[in-house]
């Protein structure tokens, strides 16, 4: 096997017998790594909140959270997918311990609705460098996540105003969370 190395526009390129595979620069790499961690973190966050509101008995609710838990994961998984796909190596981080209590479910989804806020500063941020390190196979691997964020925000913002509306009537919550379920 022959293996050879040189640097390309500030991108390591290796070429493993007549094969050229691009790396992704280290700027942007370290930046989908650091993605990729907070997309776990953010599954993790997720799973803590299905346990809070299994354990008050709001299991629509629950159910929402669990289902969200996975896509995170799916979230993760892409990107470990492109940076593998890259010819790059994943570099997985410690990820902090989730909240496990709130003081009510509209707090939860409130903290759920920052989270996701969170998520797209770093994906805007991401794919701002990806633009200014002139990195298109990355940017436009983004552009699916964009997509995917405005779609999660505007989800979880309406269960939000939902629960704002309904305050503290058991039969407006009962409601929505037989409506997540």
């Amino acid at each position: 096997m022959t293996v050879g190395m040189s640097i390309q526009d500030g991108v390591d390129v290796a070429n493993i017998e007549g094969k050229v595979m691009a790396a992704i620069n280290d700027k942007v790499l370290d930046a989908l790594n650091q993605q990729l961690n907070c997309e776990f973190h953010s599954a993790f966050h997720y799973l803590a909140m299905e346990s809070y509101f299994q354990s008050i008995h709001l299991k629509g609710f629950g159910k929402w959270m669990r289902d969200q838990y996975k896509e995170e994961r799916v979230h993760a998984l892409k990107i470990l997918d492109y940076i593998n796909d890259r010819g790059c190596r994943v570099k997985l981080a410690h990820i902090e311990e989730p909240p496990q209590e709130w003081e009510s479910p509209l707090e939860a989804f409130e903290d759920a609705y920052r989270q996701e806020q969170d998520s797209s500063g770093l994906i805007n941020g991401l794919v701002d460098l990806s633009q200014s390190e002139r990195d298109h196979a990355t940017h436009l691997f983004l552009q699916w996540f964009v997509q995917n964020q405005v779609e999660e925000e505007a989800m979880v913002g309406s269960i939000v105003e939902k629960l704002r509306l309904v305050g503290n009537d058991p039969y407006g919550l009962f409601l929505l969370d037989r409506d997540r379920g």
